[in-house]
């Protein structure tokens, strides 16, 4: 169970590394046409940042063999709670050790999931300053609206593919403080939990992974805010040729609206219209779907999600990858 005194520990999501396969296409995903600025190059890697992230970058796109995730970075809420979470992550036995940081971030706390995806926590950032041609009139925006694509505002939350979600789930309620907000259970066995520290509805997912493989990635999302904003992204990805796997729609877990693509590297991107539901009672209790229920929980206006890749493809990618993501 979540202590409730160390609940907002983790403050949240800072940052994903993305590999991919097809680099230039998946820069011109992400600048063209969801308007993230770059804030670095270096080697095979190119730094992004959503004009609202308040960081100098939350989406690292490097070169590699194939589509995955290389990490992703929690931020906590202080330098003491991120002391306290390594405690308890070595109480636990999920062993990790420091690392310097990266462009933008100080020393680094690494570390594996008990399913093995790789996480980090960290306190130590650099808030982005921007240059005089970017700096926006509205105070508390890090930067201007851009004016390419369809921009997106920032890095929302996390949704990783598990063996056993259960695992998972309860290791990062127990080191990381967070709370299930909602989860799914197939009779026994829990296929899907819903976690934040925060009001928001979740920070970090968990789903069960059909294929049965361990640490994969399902999807990395992106906030607009506005659902208006899924409409017009998935016009602008039909013209330009961006696999749209689902959506727009609605939730009816977390409430929120969405649209899922295909990145041309291979990796899942989810569209976040707007936050869903706000968690603001203090003690407000999971909600627990159950697998009759799940055509309401996964698409609230009557989408289906497709079996033969919502449910089994991730990344890194198992064969026979579906047509939809190889096009």
């Amino acid at each position: 169970m979540t202590e409730e005194r160390y609940r907002h520990e983790i403050a949240h999501l800072a940052r994903v590394e993305l590999h991919t396969p097809n680099p230039d296409g998946t820069l011109w995903f992400f600048k063209d046409l969801l308007g993230m600025y770059e804030t670095k190059r270096e080697g095979q890697s190119v730094y992004l940042r959503g004009y609202e992230d308040p960081y100098q970058w939350s989406l690292k796109v490097t070169e590699g063999p194939e589509a995955r995730m290389d990490h992703a970075a929690l931020r906590t809420s202080s330098p003491e709670a991120l002391e306290r979470r390594i405690a308890s992550l070595r109480e636990g036995n999920l062993d990790g050790a420091w690392s310097d940081g990266e462009f933008g971030y100080g020393k680094t706390y690494e570390f594996d999931t008990p399913d093995g995806h790789k996480m980090a926590l960290l306190w130590e950032v650099e808030k982005y300053q921007a240059p005089p041609q970017l700096q926006s009139k509205i105070l508390s925006r890090a930067s201007k609206k851009p004016l390419q694509g369809l921009p997106v505002k920032r890095i929302d939350h996390l949704n990783l593919l598990a063996r056993e979600v259960t695992p998972v789930k309860e290791s990062f309620e127990r080191h990381l403080g967070m709370k299930t907000h909602e989860r799914v259970v197939d009779g026994d066995i829990e296929t899907g939990a819903w976690m934040s520290s925060s009001l928001l509805s979740h920070d970090v997912a968990v789903m069960r992974d059909a294929r049965g493989a361990r640490g994969r990635l399902h999807h990395v999302a992106f906030y607009y805010g506005v659902q208006q904003h899924t409409i017009d992204a998935a016009e602008m990805f039909r013209d330009y040729g961006i696999p749209i796997e689902a959506g727009p729609d609605r939730h009816g877990i977390t409430q929120s609206s969405f649209l899922y693509v295909f990145e041309p590297g291979g990796n899942r991107i989810e569209l976040f219209g707007d936050p869903g539901f706000l968690v603001l009672e203090p003690d407000f209790e999971t909600r627990t779907w159950t697998m009759d229920q799940i055509d309401t929980g996964t698409a609230i206006g009557g989408t289906n999600l497709p079996a033969e890749t919502y449910f089994t493809y991730g990344t890194p990618p198992i064969e026979p990858i579906p047509d939809i993501v190889r096009r």
